[in-house]
This record gives C-alpha cells, structure tokens and sequence, in this order.
C-alpha cells in the first residue's frame, strides 16, 4: 500500500503490546520499520526499466527476511531510542512494524513475494486498493487518540479492530464481486479459464472483473451495494508465451523482457489497439469496465538486443472522474 498507510500500520501493530509510558518511541519503531521495506524501489537501473519491477515487493516483503530486516532497522534506530526503549523492546517494535509490511501489501492487487526465496509466485488477495482513505485515515486518528491518552493505552487496540474489520469486508465485498463475474460470464455462455475480482480506486464498492474465456480477456464493472449493478465492459486477445515465440527473435533481449512482463501481470497480456508494439496489463485501469492500462511496454522490432521501454498512463481525464463518480453513486 501507501507509505503513510504503511506507517500507520506498522506502529499500530508495534504498540499493540507497548505500555502506555513507551508509547510514542514504540510508534516512532514501528512507522519507520512499517515503511523499511520499501525501501527496494531505490533498486533500479537506468539501462534496464523493467528491473525495478522484479525487486519491488520481492526479498524485503519476504516473511523469511523480516528478522533481517527488523534488526538491520533497529540497529539505525538504537542510538536514537537507547534512552526510551529496551533492545528485546526496540526489536520487537520493529519487527511488528516490519512484519505488517509484506502481510498488508499481499492483501492488495499489486502482489507480494512472501514466500521468497522458495516460490517467486506473487501473492495478491485483492481485499483492499493500494490507497484508500476510508481505511487509513480511522487508523490515523487512533494512533493520535492513543498519544494524547494519558491512562490507558486502548487506542492502537481499537485501530487493529478497524484494520481487520476493514480488510474482512474487503475479502467479502471480493467474493461479491467474484461471485457476479461467473454470473455475467454464464449469462454469455462462457466457462472462465480464470476469474479475477479487484477493488477500484480508493474504495471497497466498485470492482473490476477480468476473466479468460478461449483466449480473451473479458472485462467488466460491478458495483456491490445493497444490490449488485452491473457496467459491461470489452475484451481483449490474450498475448502469452506462443504468441511471443512466433512474434518476437529467439533468444532476443525483447522476448526476454517479454517474459519479465508476462510474469509481473500474472499471465494478464494484450497488444494495444491505440500503441503500436505496445503491450498492456489488463488487471489495472482508472474505470472498472475499461482496458485502459496504467503501464505498459514499448518494443522495436529493429532493436531486438536492447530492453523495451516501460509506459505508465496515468493522465486522468475529466470524463474519466466523471464515469467513476456516476458508478461509485450507482448510476
């Protein structure tokens, strides 16, 4: 998620178990190793666009390195906090704060390697976007409510109540929203090969829905109120692996980074109909029922031994709010 959600989490957690005298220091521990992780988009390189996105949320969101991580971040923090937590207090902050990190980044759709080194499989449980503010911002006020108490120490409790809460109405609002795809795909006669239910921006009501039926990605919106409303969408030809050998030079740096890309979307590849030698990620779009990527890359086919271009398309449109605005209102 966020880095501010990230904090947020990973001091709540922290000071779950802190005395109330100890409280901010244990906050001050768990934000900043709450945050820690991420710490892997500085591992880039200016020749090679694409390796950022095998590193993000890999080795330092795995839950083998939160120890490692947890006392590399301690050990900064020591000569800071020495006077005001215990090492056993200072690393156990840490590593609560440390620990939420990778556990609340699975629950979005972006994915997380937490079983890394073992499986490079990204896990994602689509519960929750990656900002939201109906679900940070109820955190945030606990976390003040909790430095401003001056007897009990309840509020960082009452928070992880919310942060629970919230995530488990995002996993049911998910089977919702699952549960309406099947029924959109068989009310058109198709049986999906797969069925993905991901929450829109910043909310737990509006769903994309991308399934594969016979080699093309079906998207569609659902809105899971009180009743369930459907926004149709398109689809798409699916790019995979045999289209790549067929299209792409053996051995190329380009099929290659096509397999890196491939990997990253979770097998979700098509070629754009705006972008030529443009290949998109289907699982992400500013509206529910759109294929409108938010990134995307570029190859030239004269150029085969050289990396391909990474896009991000993030230009948000007035007509684009607008359309998100009339479905988040069930319109």
């Amino acid at each position: 998620m966020d880095p501010i959600s990230q904090g947020i989490v990973g001091a709540l957690w922290a000071a779950s178990l802190a005395p109330k005298h100890k409280l901010k220091p244990t906050l001050i521990a768990g934000a900043l190793a709450g945050v820690a992780a991420d710490l892997d988009v500085f591992i880039s390189s200016s020749t090679d666009p694409l390796l950022f996105l095998e590193y993000h949320r890999q080795f330092t969101h795995s839950l083998i390195f939160v120890p490692i991580g947890a006392l590399i971040v301690a050990l900064c923090l020591w000569p800071f906090l020495k006077r005001s937590l215990q090492p056993k207090e200072l690393l156990t902050a840490c590593f609560l704060g440390y620990l939420s990190h990778g556990l609340l980044d699975a629950c979005t759709t972006y994915g997380t390697q937490l079983l890394w080194p073992f499986t490079d499989d990204r896990v994602a449980w689509n519960v929750i976007s990656i900002v939201d503010p109906l679900f940070t911002l109820p955190l945030l006020i606990t976390v003040v409510l909790g430095v401003r108490a001056k007897r009990v120490n309840a509020w960082p409790r009452i928070g992880l109540i919310w942060l629970f809460a919230y995530l488990g109405a995002g996993e049911i609002q998910r089977q919702r929203a699952e549960t309406a795809g099947y029924e959109i795909a068989k009310a058109r006669g198709h049986a999906p090969t797969r069925l993905d239910a991901k929450p829109g921006f910043a909310q737990l009501l509006l769903w994309k829905i991308v399934y594969e039926y016979e080699g093309q990605f079906f998207v569609d919106g659902v809105r899971t109120g009180i009743q369930t409303k459907v926004y149709p969408g398109t689809h798409i030809s699916k790019l995979d692996s045999q289209w790549a050998a067929e299209n792409l030079p053996p051995n190329s740096q380009t099929l290659q980074d096509f397999e890196r890309f491939r990997w990253f979307s979770n097998d979700y590849l098509a070629l754009s109909v705006n972008q030529p030698n443009t290949i998109i990620d289907v699982r992400y779009s500013m509206n529910i029922n759109e294929i409108a990527p938010l990134w995307s890359i570029q190859y030239d086919p004269s150029r085969p031994s050289t990396h391909v271009d990474y896009l991000t398309h993030r230009n948000l449109k007035p007509t684009t709010t607008a359309q998100f605005q009339r479905m988040l209102m069930g319109q």
